[in-house]
């Protein structure tokens, strides 16, 4: 299940470029800034390594996975490694459907309603809105009429404090965060003061949405 690891804050780490030697500091100020879902993306150095070490010392307080998950093998190779999440640039349902039979959460990427409600009854449980830059608040706004109620739908892709408010007020319900979070030579403190104002953010802008809707 995905939605009680968003409960606490709805934001994916997605720490694209992470080194083995750093991923368990940076994944630790992560989770000391609320943090719970983190995602090493396959096309990272030596990523499997990244997710085992992740997983032996985050694992009991983090969903930790791989983002850019291509093939059915590739998800075996996480789950071999210890990951439990599974993000996908697209929404193939031979990866979907792998992932779930490894008991694995699925979090497909898609574009189109079409795609959407395809990776829903493949089993995914929640959908990756990628690219967001192509897909605009405007138009998960008009999905959100039709997709199921709590859903968790996730904008991925050039996602910053400045345009968060557009898309939760369109009906994001989280988000995962790339390099305005993480990139290559940032040190656990960097990544750390990052994640707080990321948090801080989805706090007072989920706070300020809530008083409009009352």
């Amino acid at each position: 299940m995905l939605k009680p690891w968003l409960e606490p804050l709805p934001l994916v780490a997605i720490l694209r470029g992470i080194q083995p030697d750093e991923a368990v500091a940076v994944g630790a100020a992560l989770a000391s800034s609320g943090f719970r879902v983190l995602e090493v993306p396959l096309n990272s150095p030596q990523p499997l390594e990244s997710i085992r070490r992740l997983a032996q010392s985050l694992g009991d307080t983090c969903l930790v996975g791989a983002g850019t998950v291509m093939t059915p093998a590739q998800v075996s190779d996480v789950a071999a490694a210890g990951g439990r999440l599974i993000v996908m640039p697209h929404a193939d349902v031979s990866v979907i459907h792998a992932a779930k039979d490894a008991g694995l959460v699925c979090v497909p990427g898609v574009a189109t309603p079409t795609e959407a409600f395809a990776a829903l009854a493949a089993g995914a449980d929640g959908l990756k809105l990628f690219p967001a830059e192509q897909v605009q608040p405007e138009g998960l706004k008009a999905w959100r009429a039709v997709l199921p109620n709590g859903l968790p739908v996730l904008p991925v892709g050039g996602i910053t404090l400045e345009s968060m408010a557009r898309w939760i007020s369109a009906g994001a319900q989280g988000f995962g965060i790339g390099s305005a979070l993480y990139a290559p030579g940032l040190d656990a403190v960097e990544v750390a003061r990052r994640a707080q104002a990321f948090a801080r953010a989805w706090a007072d802008i989920s706070e300020n949405a809530k008083e409009n809707r009352a």
